[in-house]
C-alpha cells in the first residue's frame, strides 16, 4: 500500500487544495491530509474547525483521512507510515519555497520523498488569504471555496 501525506494549514481549504486532494487520491492507496501549524501564519479557523471543513469536502473519498498534526511534517509522515509528501505548486514563487522545504525534509529523512503537483492553470490564482479577504467584505467566494463549505466560511469571515 502506498500512503501519502498532504500537509498544510488549510485556513480554509480552497478549491485548489481540493483539486490536489482529488488528484492525489487517485494516485495513492491512502492519502492523509495533515492540518499543520505554521508559526508564520495567524489562522482564522481553529484546527478542529479546519478539520471539520475538510471532512465535509472529502466525505465521499474512502481512501482519504484528515488528521491534526504536530511538529515537523517529515516526522508526521513517518509516524503515519507515509513515504510520500504531496505538495501543490501554483507558481514559480511556490516552487522556490517548496524546494527549500523538500530539501530540508530530505536532509531530515531521506526515506521520504516530496512529490509536487502543479495547479491547474484555472486554479493557480487561488489562495486561502485572498478568499478570506473577499469573504470579510461579504464578497462572492464561490470561485475560491468548495461549495459544501461556502456558507460556513462566509459566516465566519463576514463581520
Amino acid at each position: 500500500m502506498i500512503k501519502a501525506i498532504y500537509p498544510g494549514t488549510f485556513d480554509p481549504i480552497t478549491i485548489g487544495h481540493l483539486d490536489v486532494i482529488l488528484r492525489a487520491a487517485k494516485i495513492y492507496d491512502k492519502l492523509i491530509i495533515a492540518i499543520m501549524e505554521n508559526r508564520s501564519k495567524t489562522c482564522t479557523f481553529s484546527r478542529e474547525e479546519r478539520k471539520k471543513l475538510i471532512e465535509e469536502c472529502i466525505k465521499d473519498l474512502d481512501n482519504v483521512e484528515v488528521i491534526v498534526g504536530e511538529g515537523l511534517t517529515v516526522n508526521m509522515a513517518e509516524e503515519n507510515d507515509c513515504r510520500i509528501i504531496v505538495r501543490g505548486i501554483r507558481a514559480v514563487s511556490d516552487y522556490e519555497s517548496e524546494l527549500a522545504l523538500a530539501t530540508a525534509n530530505m536532509n531530515l529523512n531521506n526515506n521520504i520523498e516530496t512529490v509536487f503537483m502543479v495547479a491547474k492553470p484555472e486554479l493557480s490564482f487561488l489562495s486561502s488569504s485572498i478568499a478570506k479577504e473577499i469573504a470579510s467584505f461579504n464578497g462572492d467566494i464561490s470561485d475560491y471555496i468548495p461549495p459544501a463549505i461556502i456558507k460556513e466560511v462566509s459566516e465566519k469571515l463576514y463581520k
